[in-house]
């Protein structure tokens, strides 16, 4: 009797798997790594070319740049806060740069140091103006936007500056090639992203920091009243996002050999989209620096693969609207079962 009362209480197959799936749903990762792997192998089906070994290491050469950037954004916002100034950084810097070591002003070394710390001194301001001033993000940074980019034009005469005479170990340290096999090439501006999101990935979930960026974001008034100082956290995050997008910039111009003072325009949408469709939230409390990595590669994959397989490139803007309206519905969904478990 006893064995027959096991064998009735033991759940089946069945719900034991949906156990594990609704867990797995909660995760907020899973949706868009589900996602990436489905559009790979569509792409892949439509055209083998999709991962060939010169288009995937094409795509290796260039996720670094944004995906930098990107991170520096995931504990921004995941503090409740937002930069819309990066990408203005992004083309500033390098120019700057340029200009600086073409001229002869300085040696390319320094002129690279000096403009990484303009970078860090316009994401202080950033940091201090909404801080101090308890004004929006989004309205000063819109403001930082202009104004660098307008600064990065202004030096340049709206040209281009070339970087093709650079010898420096910067250069190698930076974007130079570590190892070749057949067609694909390892870059270390790979390996800068890869040491980036381990560092950050790990600070954001084992270290008191990590937690004071959390609070920061999902409760700031909780947050102060635990002793947690919220504007020297977010002064910190303004200060680092701008710094990466700083050497992001310096790391592409060095990679395409030119150095555009329009470069990065539109670029701190797709670096929102990434973080938010990897599963940070957009008003902050929640990030995640796995999920950022995940919605890189998503949006890498969206646009490499609809050039391999003939669609319009101009098309991209349409999958990627989609998808995030699409990943807000599913989360929006789960977080509304789960309050209604509660």
């Amino acid at each position: 009797m006893q064995a027959t009362d096991a064998m009735v209480e033991r759940p089946s197959n069945s719900s034991a798997i949906g156990v594990f799936l609704e867990r797995l749903s909660v995760v907020r990762e899973v949706g868009p790594l589900i996602l990436l792997v489905v559009l790979a192998v569509a792409f892949f089906l439509v055209d083998r070319a999709f991962l060939s070994t010169m288009n995937v290491s094409n795509m290796l050469t260039v996720v670094p740049t944004l995906g930098i950037m990107a991170l520096g954004m995931t504990l921004l916002m995941t503090s409740g806060e937002i930069d819309l100034s990066v990408g203005a950084v992004f083309g500033f810097c390098p120019v700057a740069m340029f200009i600086l070591y073409n001229q002869g002003v300085m040696a390319f070394e320094v002129a690279a140091g000096l403009v990484l710390v303009m970078a860090v001194l316009i994401g202080l301001a950033n940091g201090l103006l909404v801080t101090k001033l308890h004004t929006s993000s989004f309205i000063i940074t819109i403001g930082m936007m202009l104004v660098v980019r307008g600064v990065a034009l202004y030096i340049s005469n709206g040209f281009p500056q070339a970087t093709w005479r650079v010898e420096s170990w910067i250069k190698d340290v930076v974007v130079g090639q570590i190892a070749q096999v057949g067609e694909f090439k390892l870059l270390s501006s790979l390996l800068w992203f890869i040491g980036l999101v381990i560092v950050l990935h790990f600070v954001l979930n084992n270290l008191r920091f990590g937690n004071w960026i959390m609070a920061t974001g999902g409760n700031f008034r909780a947050a102060r009243a635990r002793g947690v100082d919220t504007d020297r956290v977010k002064i910190i995050l303004f200060v680092l996002t701008a710094l990466l997008a700083g050497f992001a910039g310096i790391m592409d111009s060095i990679r395409v050999e030119s150095a555009y003072p329009i470069a990065g325009t539109g670029y701190e949408l797709e670096i929102i989209a990434m973080v938010v469709i990897g599963g940070t939230l957009l008003y902050g409390g929640r990030g995640t620096i796995l999920g950022t990595v995940i919605g890189v590669f998503l949006l890498r994959t969206i646009r490499n693969g609809i050039i391999v397989v003939g669609v319009p490139g101009l098309a991209y803007n349409i999958f990627v609207g989609a998808i995030i309206i699409g990943m807000m519905v599913a989360h929006s969904m789960i977080e509304r079962r789960q309050v209604g478990e509660g």
